[in-house]
């Protein structure tokens, strides 16, 4: 075995543990297939052969076999390179040719009936990693991968169902069902309640908190002239709010006065002859049948911003021209991992919309405290910002239903926020999706995302991490002005690196986002080497009628950017370039991209070959002076 092989032998064998893989190296540790590969010769002699590594994985046998160059990946018997070449030498000099051997071997051989089987080749830094699947019926090829993370014991089943099978998901039948649903509900609210956009998450909102009070709320709504429907669902809902002690009572006050449409409306009291009850009643019910449930069980998931985010997309209302584009919650989880949040951080969202990354902050910081942390967590360590008054109610449910209540969330302009308030809070942590496209001028230049990127790291505390995302434009700087910002943040602050996301990551929206990671008030060195990635390739697909869901690639991609942002692992240049930057660059992968692959020698007989044809053409086409050189 080659040095190179040996090395490529390492680096899967840290893969293979990281996913908790069970493996044996030159053999297995099942008598049954160890036996049968003691007739596996590639060579068909009926002698010993080995794979470098076999391991299993539930019912799964996963088979790994490694070739140190990566031109000896594959070796394929037809143009399309969809059937993978079975000749002895192919079998013998190609990493997934031989994978494949020991695949069919095991299947035809023992009674294990599932195999992965992996063709691997490169380096470290370099390398492919191919998933065969094999059955009795033969096999399939699968996308190459960066690690084992989806064929590790939790994943492996949901990877064969969606990737091998083509199932889909029982997590996207039920967003979708979930959708569905949110679609109804719209025009339901429209139909019987005559709302407006902005008016119809308030409702919703209002009424599941009433059902936090009191599930079945839905039995005492009878329509009556005196004590109303909506008197009833506000009563029950501000009983809430007492009784999780939201604070100061201010900010009780500011959300309940949202909510006062639920009193007001008298469209929305009166008993609706289509329905024979009052509208608030139909959507009590319908609230507490299909979203109710949904919103008590997610942890992470934000069903409220996810409501909120459907109301703007079927109406085709103001989100974009009010800069609305709510965060993902794989993205507010992301941002979490990439900020490395522990639970003695201080987390600041200046723009908090309906709270998904305080959500997640929460979520991500309880999952790590000590009993005796969870308290200050919840009542000192998560601070938002949100300007509009709907929202914060949102905000405000949202984080009611997490079991905070008393969280320091405040109605207010950030960017109106002194610099010197905001620090002697001593945030650690800031995360941000600010208002996107608000600079339409010279009198609005001051809202561009980049001002708000500013004002949020000058907020924070000597050596705070902050994460935002937004337009990759904003990296690039639109304007002169934008120019000069970004120049003056690297006088004050260090862009430790910027992640370029998947373009649909904003579904429906139509925005290229990207996620900036800085360190505050440390001057950013000439000689630091910033990280720049690709990540548009993040696992995540667009469905028909759903949006943008994750796939079991997911998985993988995300362990592989952690491993690379957090653990500096090695990784090509078109997924990651680690350089210096100037305040005139674009801050963007694509950008700093370069191929840092050596060329082999067919690249250049290619390259040679291609530039005569060109030469051969314009001679053709009587344009042989392009090619005489001048007296």
């Amino acid at each position: 075995m080659s040095k190179k092989e040996k090395n490529l032998d390492i680096f899967i064998s840290k893969l293979l543990d990281s996913a908790k893989i069970k493996y044996s190296a030159d053999g297995s540790s099942i008598k049954e297939i160890n036996d049968a590969l003691k007739t596996a010769s590639k060579k068909g002699t009926g002698r010993v052969g080995f794979p470098e590594f076999v391991g299993v994985s539930k019912e799964f046998i996963i088979v790994i076999e490694d070739k140190a160059e990566l031109k000896k990946q594959a070796n394929y018997s037809d143009d399309e390179e969809t059937e993978l070449s079975m000749d002895v030498k192919s079998l013998k000099d190609f990493a997934e040719n031989g994978a494949l051997h020991y695949g069919k071997h095991i299947i035809e051989n023992t009674n294990f009936k599932k195999v992965f089987a992996f063709g691997c080749s490169g380096d470290e830094k370099h390398h492919v990693i191919r998933p065969i699947f094999i059955d009795k019926d033969g096999y399939k090829l699968l996308k190459p991968v960066e690690n084992f993370e989806n064929f590790s014991i939790d994943n492996i089943e949901k990877y064969y169902l969606e990737q091998v099978l083509e199932e889909t998901p029982v997590e996207t039948l039920e967003l979708e069902e979930i959708l569905k649903k949110s679609a109804e509900l719209h025009e339901a609210l429209r139909n019987y309640g005559q709302l407006g956009d902005s008016e119809k998450p308030l409702v919703v909102s209002a009424i599941l908190l009433a059902l936090r009070e009191d599930s079945k709320i839905a039995d005492q709504l009878k329509g009556d002239n005196l004590k109303t429907d909506g008197k009833i669902i506000f009563d029950a809902l501000s009983t809430h709010m007492t009784r999780v002690e939201v604070k100061p009572e201010t900010k009780k006050e500011q959300v309940l006065a949202q909510f006062d449409i639920i009193k007001n409306r008298t469209i929305l009291n009166q008993i609706d002859e289509r329905l024979e009850k009052t509208p608030l009643k139909y959507f009590t019910e319908f609230l507490q049948k299909n979203v109710y449930a949904s919103v008590i069980a997610n942890s992470t998931e934000d069903v409220l911003g996810r409501f909120y985010g459907e109301f703007i997309r079927y109406s085709g209302g103001d989100g974009q021209t009010l800069g609305v584009v709510l965060t993902p919650s794989h993205i507010t989880e992301i941002f979490c991992d990439l900020v490395d949040l522990k639970p003695a951080d201080i987390v600041f969202d200046p723009c908090c919309g309906t709270g998904g990354f305080l959500i997640a902050a929460m979520q991500k910081m309880l999952e790590q405290a000590k009993p005796e942390e969870v308290e200050a967590i919840k009542k000192h360590r998560i601070h938002g910002i949100e300007i509009r008054e709907d929202m914060f109610s949102i905000a405000t449910t949202n984080m009611i239903f997490r079991g905070d209540g008393k969280s320091n969330l405040i109605k207010n302009d950030f960017l109106k926020r002194d610099i010197k308030s905001m620090r002697a809070n001593n945030y650690t942590v800031g995360l941000m999706n600010p208002p996107y496209s608000q600079a339409k001028g010279k009198d609005t230049a001051h809202l561009s995302e980049i001002h708000f990127i500013e004002h949020l790291l000058d907020g924070l505390a000597d050596g705070g991490r902050c994460a935002v995302i937004v337009p990759q434009s904003t990296m690039v700087g639109k304007t002169s002005e934008d120019k000069k910002v970004k120049k003056r943040i690297l006088t004050k602050h260090t862009l430790e690196g910027v992640i370029t996301l998947n373009k649909e990551t904003f579904y429906g929206v139509g925005t290229n986002p990207c996620i900036a990671i800085f360190t505050a008030h440390k001057q950013h060195s000439e000689k630091k080497f910033c990280k720049f990635i690709n990540y548009e390739d993040d696992g995540f697909a667009v469905r028909k009628h759903v949006g943008l869901v994750e796939t079991e690639r997911a998985k993988e991609r995300k362990a592989h950017l952690l491993n690379c942002w957090l653990h500096d692992a090695p990784a090509e240049t078109k997924f990651m370039v680690k350089t210096t930057i100037e305040p005139e660059d674009e801050w963007l992968h694509s950008f700093y991209y370069f191929n840092d692959e050596i060329p082999k020698a067919e690249d250049f007989e290619n390259t040679i070959a291609d530039y005569l044809t060109f030469e051969f053409n314009m001679i053709m086409q009587g344009k042989k002076y392009l090619f005489e050189n001048p007296e």
